[in-house]
């Protein structure tokens, strides 16, 4: 080793640029600030129904889009806390999640509740509507199209994912567009975080079809809707599956909800007939609450959109 790695202090004050005093000084007296290391014990004991983030473990590409929303939590530290189950379905059920993270130096703590939709497993969960809804779409691994055709439990496992992502891809390009859905938060594997959408007081927001509105409100509902529509035809896409139970009604406010099955208007086969349907369904109850709408001059209107 060189001798010039180690010099005692007579030796390092014998080099020129020691020659002056300030740096003699600075050589010879030792500093009187010390580095203190701080640090916080953390508790890793999770409760039974909670668990580390998983933001970062998922692909850059299954996190939300940005810009994002400032309520979501991306801290590595940061805990979910399952909270309860917010609904139950044939084919998916949605949990209330708090994603949480304790105040850090001179980060504060913050928290968000996210709605966590979790589509069923091959061995519970039932594919028996899907088939008209994918016409069009393509699986590219060979493997997993002959598994889906034969319905084998690998097949349901690999359409219990496709289900998944088909929705994340559709929220991320509506949510993008401006159509009122939840923001999407991130999706892994079979399960899909969003935001949880409120009633203003805390609770989860109703379905459109358990809310009674005034008159001035159900016109601010159908004008929204219409904008919603218009933009997924623009999109050259259709919900597919609209109706009272698929919107979340807001004191001023609606969001469409539940959309893996959005389709392609003009490349899938039934496209003009879901179209036509989520404007009779959404017509109908409408006018049933007293405000009149002609599904086949809203149909007209999402058409001059598409074409």
């Amino acid at each position: 080793m060189s001798s010039d790695v180690f010099r005692t202090e007579h030796e390092l004050s014998d080099l020129p640029w020691t020659d002056l005093p300030e740096q003699r000084s600075a050589v010879a007296e030792p500093l009187d600030e010390t580095f203190v290391f701080q640090f916080a014990e953390v508790d890793e004991r999770l409760g039974p129904d909670q668990r580390w983030t998983t933001w970062l473990d998922v692909e850059r590409g299954c996190r939300g889009p940005e810009p994002r929303p400032d309520w979501v939590v991306t801290e590595q530290a940061a805990i979910d806390t399952e909270l309860g189950i917010l609904k139950t379905g044939k084919e998916a059920d949605v949990f209330l999640l708090e994603r949480a993270v304790d105040a850090i130096g001179d980060s504060p703590a913050r928290s968000s509740l996210l709605a966590a939709k979790r589509y069923r497993t091959e061995e519970h969960r039932s594919f028996h509507r899907s088939t008209a809804y994918v016409e069009g779409r393509r699986t590219r691994n060979s493997r997993d199209s002959r598994a889906m055709a034969k319905k084998s439990s690998h097949g349901r496992s690999v359409a219990a994912g496709q289900w998944a992502y088909a929705e994340w891809d559709a929220l991320n390009r509506l949510w993008t567009a401006g159509v009122p859905v939840p923001y999407p938060v991130q999706v892994d594997g079979t399960e899909l975080l969003m935001e949880f959408i409120d009633d203003g007081d805390g609770g989860a927001a109703p379905r459109l079809a358990q809310v009674r509105p005034s008159k001035d409100v159900l016109e601010l509902y159908f004008e929204q809707l219409r904008g919603g529509m218009r933009e997924l035809a623009r999109a050259g896409l259709a919900h597919g599956d609209l109706s009272p139970y698929n919107v979340l009604a807001q004191p001023e406010r609606i969001v469409m909800i539940d959309l893996p099955q959005v389709l392609d208007i003009v490349g899938n086969p039934k496209g003009m007939e879901f179209l036509l349907r989520d404007c009779h369904n959404m017509a109908t109850w409408f006018t049933n609450r007293g405000l009149e709408i002609d599904e086949q001059e809203l149909f007209a209107d999402l058409l001059s959109m598409v074409f």
